[in-house]
């Protein structure tokens, strides 16, 4: 398999703009066929992205007391905790958080963490984000990263194609629902909880996966 800098997905036909990848049926074979391809030589593959998570509640419908309107106080502010994961169709989950933004940097640190854990070669599939096809991330690549590490981007505007989109809606909506949180250490104790909780049910993952149709 060829390595090196990153390379681009196969792109559909050229559409209107405002035209998303479920218009490119390809789309979702193309990733697929890569995925067997990396099964065949005996590669890791991962999903990876990432998020953000704020102490403001993600609100859903929940149960109270006839009469009663539950009520939830926020703690209102612009903090946040920026978040990377990478997630493989077996299960396997990586997840670092941190109180600054991802970049180049940050991205390039989780790939050497990948290394370091996982054996053998990996086929890495993530999306066009500038960090990702920053100088940082190719140089990384060239100087010597990508004799274990394969590089596929996703489409354009193909976000329901990473099951990793499916691990953030759990989380948000699902683990964190409903919660106000204090202060970003208090956010930082609860997303750790909720990602340990995720990490213990392999199925769900593997859920992630199958509603990505791959």
């Amino acid at each position: 398999m060829p390595s090196g800098a990153l390379d681009p997905a196969n792109a559909c036909p050229p559409r209107p703009p405002a035209r998303r990848s479920r218009d490119c049926p390809g789309a979702g074979r193309d990733l697929a066929g890569h995925q067997k391809g990396a099964e065949a030589h005996e590669q890791t593959i991962f999903f990876l992205d990432e998020s953000g998570f704020y102490p403001l509640p993600s609100v859903v419908r929940t149960y109270a007391p006839v009469g009663q309107t539950p009520v939830l106080r926020e703690w209102w502010t612009r903090d946040h905790l920026s978040a990377i994961s990478a997630l493989s169709p077996e299960g396997k989950r990586y997840f670092h958080s941190q109180g600054h933004p991802i970049n180049s940097d940050d991205v390039v640190a989780f790939l050497e963490h990948l290394l370091r854990e996982m054996p053998g070669r990996m086929v890495i599939i993530w999306d066009g984000s500038p960090i990702h096809r920053s100088r940082t991330v190719q140089e990384f690549l060239s100087h010597g990263a990508s004799q274990r590490l394969h590089i596929e981007r996703l489409p354009a505007y193909a976000p329901e194609l990473n099951p990793d989109e499916g691990v953030w809606q759990q989380l948000k909506g699902v683990e964190l629902r409903n919660l106000c949180c204090f202060d970003i250490p208090h956010l930082r104790r609860e997303l750790r909880d909720a990602v340990k909780r995720v990490r213990r049910k392999p199925r769900l993952i593997q859920s992630f996966f199958r509603g990505a149709r791959l």
